[in-house]
């Protein structure tokens, strides 16, 4: 759906606030078609974005794995490896 989101569960260390925040504002934004909302509509909008981003965090307090936690660098560097060999 939206490319800028990022996977937030079962990492080490968890998902900030902030980051939570950010893939919420990417849906708003993705669902609005607009990345900046009008005057007229910012209360919505930002309403929007503190909802979906309170629904992600219970969202990832309840979800529950047997696997160990996996390394938000050791995900990054492989990610880069990736674009790197598609846009090379």
């Amino acid at each position: 759906m939206c490319r800028n989101i990022k996977p937030l569960f079962n990492f080490n260390p968890p998902a900030t606030d902030e980051e939570i925040h950010d893939a919420a504002l990417q849906f708003v934004r993705k669902l609005s078609g607009t990345n900046k909302p009008s005057k007229r509509n910012e209360v919505a909008f930002e309403s929007a974005v503190l909802s979906i981003a309170n629904c992600a965090r219970e969202l990832l307090n309840s979800l529950e794995t047997s696997q160990p936690p996996r390394d938000r660098e050791e995900v990054a560097v492989k990610a880069r490896a990736r674009s790197a060999t598609r846009f090379a």
